[in-house]
């Protein structure tokens, strides 16, 4: 998809407070600091649009982006983050389980890992979550300009055996928001599923 308009319209953290134009939504998932600002900047051609935070932990809200008036990306809070306390972790646990679980318009979530390590405890239980649920997935493990490319395949390896992927529900892409690769896939992903 070209993107040129690009515009958070809300934030939300109850049912009440999401769009009712009824568009397709899709969801971004990870860990504090694993990429989603730079994948959601990538996608949409922008530089500081979704801001990166030198502060793990910053969103606290689902921020729903229109995008070129088609689609919706909603930005869900960095999970994993320890200076967050253990109350508000729940809490936010709570609300992205009620938007993820009973949101009819979302049509898939993207949810990223870093392709250096293996698969947190939390990325683990996020994907499983996600397929408990049923929900398509996309698979992206971000900053992989940084791995040899002789390392990839053992890199996906590992990532897919630690979450157990399933291949029926689920896509795996490598990502990179300094070589833009991956970008087109992603793309590819979404646009499939509109």
């Amino acid at each position: 998809m070209d993107v040129h308009n690009v515009e958070m319209v809300m934030s939300a953290v109850s049912p009440s407070q999401y769009p009712t134009d009824g568009r397709a939504e899709f969801a971004l998932v990870g860990r504090s600091n694993v990429g989603k600002s730079s994948l959601t900047n990538t996608l949409i051609n922008r530089k500081n649009f979704a801001r990166t935070s030198g502060q793990p932990g910053k969103t606290q809200t689902l921020n729903f982006y229109d995008v070129e008036g088609k689609l919706y990306f909603v930005d869900v809070p960095g999970y994993g983050y320890a200076k967050v306390s253990k109350k508000k972790r729940e809490a936010f646990g709570q609300m992205i389980e009620t938007y993820i679980s009973c949101r009819k318009q979302l049509r898939g979530v993207i949810s990223l890992v870093d392709a250096r390590h293996k698969p947190s405890e939390e990325d683990i239980m996020m994907y499983n979550w996600l397929a408990y649920y049923n929900i398509p997935v996309l698979l992206v493990a971000t900053k992989s300009d940084k791995i040899a490319r002789g390392k990839l395949n053992q890199s996906e390896s590992i990532i897919k055996k630690a979450v157990d992927f399933d291949a029926e529900n689920s896509d795996f892409q490598f990502f990179s928001s300094v070589t833009k690769s991956g970008k087109d896939e992603v793309w590819q992903w979404i646009e499939d599923r509109l």
